[in-house]
């Protein structure tokens, strides 16, 4: 019965605590909140607690979701996910992150023909190599289409700051790039 529900109705008895519903919102959704924490989060463990920790918060207040479409169940799930990933990282210290506003970076970009010699596994490999923050600011630019000023304020950094840590991130990831290409003589 719970596999057939559709999304507003298994968030109707989610917020009436049917265990049931909680229990098949949480099979349907669990892994994907995980791959998104961990988009953010360089530790599978602690990807995994975020996922649960964002998925009891959802659970909680499951009433303040507004059904707006299909999809829009899984979107405010991510939003939760994505806040609670973020609250982690701005509680670590990055005084190692240096924020230098001058460096500048004049490496070519990688082509189109690059990009698609390099298999998949190897850029989220290189992805994984960033420090948390670097890649926080990268997925929220560049895959999310957050602002540098409203990255700044997720994450308690200036809007200049977002900008630096954002090149220092395509900087180490074109790093890689070009150092994989030219070992496969490209």
């Amino acid at each position: 019965m719970y596999k057939e529900l559709n999304e507003q109705e298994l968030a109707i008895l989610c917020g009436k605590r049917d265990r049931m519903a909680e229990n098949e919102l949480y099979r349907r959704y669990a892994t994907r909140v995980c791959a998104l924490c961990r988009r953010y989060i360089n530790d599978d463990e602690e990807a995994k607690d975020l996922m649960q920790d964002a998925l009891v918060q959802a659970l909680g207040k499951i009433q303040t979701y507004k059904y707006t479409g299909k999809g829009s169940l899984y979107s405010w799930l991510s939003r939760i996910a994505i806040n609670k990933t973020l609250d982690q990282i701005r509680k670590k210290r990055w005084q190692a992150v240096s924020l230098d506003f001058r460096s500048h970076d004049d490496m070519p970009e990688p082509t189109a023909d690059d990009m698609e010699a390099i298999p998949e596994e190897k850029l989220l490999e290189w992805m994984d190599g960033l420090s948390d923050l670097k890649r926080s600011v990268f997925n929220l630019y560049c895959i999310d289409g957050y602002s540098h000023k409203d990255i700044g304020g997720m994450l308690g950094i200036t809007e200049r700051g977002s900008t630096s840590i954002l090149a220092k991130a395509r900087k180490q990831l074109k790093e890689e790039i070009q150092k994989y290409l030219k070992e496969q003589d490209r």
